[in-house]
């Protein structure tokens, strides 16, 4: 009797044991299929679906697990006029993915003890001012690169764009800026002080900015196709053209020089030559045998040092996120119980995405030649694919998010047109309107009057002519007649107890360009 029980309760722990073996080793397939693969045919489908219903011309993406490119194509065309295809060569305008690149730069500067992180700007360019001489002396290399001068996001960027102005210059002129935020209590993502860092790596190392990222970085990864410069095109025919629609149609637009703030943004690249530079990144700063930058400097630029509120609108989006902020030349929050180091980066008419998840040794990029948000929500997309996490049609959800926008900013017009006050006429001859106008931040712009019709040329940015046309009283409606990337505006001239023009207020809404920091009194 006894050794009957004991035969059954062997037999019955057997059954179970087996029983849980098979649940164990299903538990491990699945996670095979689920986590840590990708099917790339379903992928390459989807991307090809998303790019379409997004209404991009091109796109370029690689992924890179390993050390190795697991994916890479080119999707549409470079140019929607004359259809060349994209590839994994083509080259885009990064933007300010570039910012990543000159961190690097200066953690290179920082191993081999020519500066430290908390140096004061005005150890290597004593000229440095901003709005306050408290805050000109105490700012930090490490201040510049995390984007808490407290300035607000995109502050004097019309300094730059399209400009006469110089690197020096530029900078020079940043004193005039007014801050929003207290030094350091705050967020305000700032190109100026890419630049001003930038700067530093030249009075450092004797050398531009833009030679010691070839020598140092291009070169030896062997990114042959990557520069700093739309001059540095030369015979390449393999090249995007940005877009912007007009009327609901995409047009190509030329590319502008964006030299004057290089370190911020100004370096072209491709899928290829991008997925060596992530490769790097995973391997935290060391490849084939060669340091380019120490694993300490790669946590100091993976570290947050301007932390962001998770709001509860982003947990809604995002339940898995704990935390987000800014490292030094990098954003960082986490998702699903890994952190991801990205950045993204947008230029006239491109949009490109760059996100690393290292403790999978994990990244891809992402390039596109039009004003789109598919490259931010593509990366969630495949990072889900990855983690076995899929939440949602991310490509999907994000169309609908984007279209409502353009409802809501369609709508808002609307409602301005339908306020406007009609049958006004200006208080002025138009001629009267006339002169020259100016500020210490940017310079000045001239208004004139040309075959019966008022026109305003902004001087330091050549290519910034508005035809002004009446709106209301004395305010005129103003488009940039060879800038289509941004939208119309208005111009409002304001006069003083004698009845005559003393000021003159620009404002074209725009997510990148305030026009409403810019002062222009009437000089002439």
């Amino acid at each position: 009797m006894f050794k009957q029980l004991k035969y059954l309760l062997m037999k019955q722990y057997a059954v179970l044991l087996l029983s849980g073996l098979l649940f164990f080793f299903n538990l491990q397939l699945i996670y095979s299929q689920q986590a840590g693969e990708i099917d790339f045919k379903k992928l390459d489908k989807y991307i090809e679906n998303a790019y379409k219903s997004w209404e991009i011309p091109g796109m370029s993406i690689a992924i890179v697990k390993d050390d190795k490119i697991v994916f890479s194509k080119g999707y549409g065309v470079r140019n929607i006029e004359t259809g060349e295809p994209v590839d994994t060569n083509t080259l885009f305008g990064i933007a300010s993915n570039t910012k990543a690149m000159t961190s690097a730069a200066l953690a290179m500067l920082v191993d081999e003890g020519k500066i430290s992180w908390d140096d004061k700007v005005q150890e290597y360019l004593p000229w440095f001012q901003l709005y306050n001489p408290y805050v000109s002396a105490e700012m930090t290399v490490r201040d510049l690169l995390c984007h808490r001068s407290g300035l607000k996001t995109f502050s004097g960027d019309l300094i730059w764009y399209g400009s006469i102005y110089d690197r020096d210059e530029i900078i020079r002129r940043a004193r005039y800026l007014k801050p929003t935020y207290g030094f350091r209590a705050g967020y305000g993502y700032s190109n100026i002080m890419f630049l001003t860092a930038g700067q530093i790596v030249e009075q450092v190392t004797d050398t531009t900015w833009d030679d010691f990222i070839k020598k140092r970085i291009f070169d030896p990864l062997g990114m042959k196709y990557t520069n700093t410069s739309i001059r540095k095109f030369k015979n390449n025919s393999n090249i995007v053209m940005g877009h912007v629609k007009e009327d609901s149609i995409h047009v190509p637009i030329p590319w502008v020089n964006w030299d004057n703030i290089a370190p911020a943004g100004a370096v072209n690249s491709n899928v290829s030559d991008m997925s060596k530079w992530i490769i790097l990144q995973l391997n935290k700063g060391t490849l084939n045998g060669r340091e380019y930058f120490s694993a300490g400097a790669s946590n100091e630029m993976w570290t947050v040092q301007n932390p962001f509120k998770v709001s509860d609108a982003s947990l809604k989006i995002w339940p898995s996120k704990h935390f987000s902020g800014y490292g030094l030349g990098w954003s960082l929050y986490d998702y699903h119980g890994r952190k991801v180091v990205t950045h993204g980066g947008g230029l006239d008419g491109q949009i490109s995405r760059v996100a690393l998840v290292p403790e999978e040794n994990f990244g891809l990029v992402i390039l596109t030649n039009s004003i789109n948000n598919l490259p931010s929500y593509l990366a969630y997309e495949i990072m889900d694919r990855y983690f076995g996490t899929e939440e949602k049609d991310w490509s999907t959800w994000g169309l609908k998010r984007s279209q409502l926008y353009e409802k809501r900013k369609q709508e808002k017009e609307l409602a301005e047109e339908e306020n406007r006050i009609k049958n006004t006429s200006p208080a002025l001859q138009l001629n009267e309107f006339t002169g020259i106008y100016g500020g210490k931040l940017y310079g000045d712009a001239n208004v004139t009057v040309e075959d019966g019709k008022l026109f305003v040329h902004f001087i330091p940015t050549p290519d910034f002519i508005g035809e002004l046309t009446h709106w209301q009283y004395n305010t005129f409606r103003i488009k940039l007649i060879n800038t289509p990337g941004l939208p119309a505006g208005k111009v409002q001239f304001l006069l003083d107890e004698n009845g005559n023009v003393n000021e003159m207020k620009v404002k074209i809404p725009n997510p990148d360009f305030d026009f409403t920091e810019l002062k222009f009194l009437k000089k002439e």
